[in-house]
């Protein structure tokens, strides 16, 4: 495969690999939803299947430049996650998720520091980036899990702020111990080092906001639906591109952005019209993870990464139970909130190659492998525990359950239906008689779908368009007039 590859010029090998990824994530996810695991799951083995440890069908240089799509899925994760940020969302949780958020971060990330510290005897630079890196959790797997089997409820609102509020610690916490731990000649830490770091996210949390405001000036009614997903998907990527020029992650402009916008218009549509967008950018993120996994590295990290990988689960659980206990939530909440927080990816990985370079030789090289092969283990084990956890706290009905496998049944046979509707209309009016009553079942759920998602509660999709209200009105005067002046003719030529 990478002879026929190497043999393309270089703009038509990229649309090849392009198409290979996804249609590798396409075929593993029917195998993973017949098992009934999350498409996440799918993705990430995807990418070690076509990857180099795998069937090798993907050349190495174009693996390491496909780092931007980390950076894109990002943006748009962050962004997405910033419309949970509403402000009657905020006011009715009140400071708990500052306080359950504060506690699953920093529990894990100090025991893992003094359990690579104590136990093993890693140096404390290492033992803190890594300590660092352990708060982080990732999003996308989440959503992705929320999203496949429309959760809802007090659960998942809550869960989707701590997930954003986990990074944002995370990200500060980086910064400062990223400033320490990069000082191995024993010198003195200067000040500028620290704050830069510091300053450097606030202006990006204050240009966010910025951004926010500006298009929600610029999405007008008039605006097109086309017009709105090119200046949204626009300042993503320009806000992305700036954060990187500074050596910054764009999940806090961009999520602050999301949040700024849904206050300030209410605008829910231009969400989904990015959901719609984002899926091939999304598998293709996880599929890349999944590639650079380095299965054979797996042998040198050995008791340090299984011990990794255990310690942090230990200390994201224990820190929401002991938080939740202290502020007398939910048993819901209490029990198995942990048990959703445990999927960690893109923001570590992220870190895990800016810790490299911080850290001299075989050690960043140590700190990689063990974020590289633990993330893609907490991308396999994570959405089946945040499945589970929305489970038993009453988020994932029955309903919803025997939907999702319903569609993925429905999936599954639309290649099947085809020769049979071609059939169809070569045989009797017994088979005609059972296509029609297919495709009216087919039409029945579909309705159902569209009602129960216009009764949801946070993950609602409101079908209605806002760039769409100004011309009905008008559409509707008009129609009238021509009414009327249909019957003034109809009564002329009676007369």
């Amino acid at each position: 495969m990478q002879e026929y590859l190497n043999a393309l010029n270089e703009g038509t090998e990229v649309l090849m690999v392009l198409s290979v990824i996804l249609f590798a994530g396409f075929i593993m996810t029917r195998l993973t939803n017949t098992l009934n695991l999350p498409k996440v799951s799918g993705y990430i083995l995807a990418g070690i299947l076509i990857g180099p440890c795998g069937l090798d069908m993907i050349p190495m240089d174009m693996i390491s430049h496909m780092g931007f799509v980390s950076d894109l899925a990002l943006a748009f994760i962050a962004f997405d996650v910033g419309k949970f940020f509403k402000k009657e969302i905020i006011m009715r949780t009140g400071s708990r998720i500052i306080v359950i958020t504060l506690f699953e971060t920093l529990m894990a990330g100090v025991l893992v520091t003094v359990f690579s510290r104590v136990v093993f005897g890693l140096d404390i630079e290492f033992a803190l980036i890594l300590g660092a890196i352990a708060t982080a959790t990732a999003p996308a797997s989440t959503m992705m899990t929320i999203n496949q089997y429309k959760a809802e409820g007090e659960f998942v609102d809550t869960l989707l702020q701590i997930v954003a509020l986990d990074d944002v610690v995370c990200l500060m916490a980086f910064s400062i111990v990223s400033a320490a731990a990069g000082n191995t000649n024993g010198q003195s830490v200067a000040a500028k080092e620290i704050i830069m770091p510091i300053a450097y996210n606030i202006m990006a949390l204050a240009f966010g906001f910025f951004c926010g405001y500006f298009l929600s000036r610029l999405l007008i009614p008039a605006r097109s639906k086309d017009n709105r997903l090119i200046l949204a998907i626009a300042m993503l990527i320009g806000i992305s591109g700036l954060c990187a020029s500074y050596n910054i992650s764009p999940l806090l402009a961009c999520m602050v952005f999301g949040a700024a916008y849904i206050n300030l218009t209410r605008d829910k549509k231009l969400y989904q019209q990015l959901n719609n967008f984002t899926p091939p950018v999304m598998s293709i993120f996880f599929i890349v993870s999944g590639m650079n996994l380095d299965v054979f590295a797996l042998k040198t990290v050995g008791v340090i990464g299984i011990s990794y990988f255990i310690v942090r689960i230990i200390g994201k659980y224990l820190g929401t139970y002991i938080s939740c206990l202290l502020l007398k939530t939910g048993k819901e909440i209490r029990n198995y909130m942990g048990l959703a927080l445990i999927p960690q990816a893109g923001v570590a990985i992220g870190l895990a190659f800016l810790g490299e370079r911080l850290l001299p030789g075989e050690k960043g090289k140590l700190l990689l492998t063990i974020i590289l092969s633990s993330s893609v283990l907490y991308e396999m084990i994570g959405p089946v525990c945040a499945k589970i956890a929305l489970i038993f706290s009453g988020c994932i009905t029955t309903e919803a359950m025997r939907k999702a496998e319903t569609e993925v049944i429905r999936e599954n046979q639309e290649d099947a239906l085809l020769p049979v509707q071609a059939s169809g209309d070569l045989s009797g009016s017994r088979d005609g008689g059972k296509a029609e009553g297919m495709n009216e079942n087919i039409g029945k759920e579909t309705l159902v779908k569209c009602m129960q998602e216009l009764g949801a509660g946070v993950e609602n999709h409101e079908f209605f368009d806002i760039e769409r209200e100004v011309p009905l009105t008008a559409q509707k005067k008009g129609e009238k007039g021509e009414g009327k002046r249909k019957k003034k003719k109809l009564k002329a030529k009676a007369w």
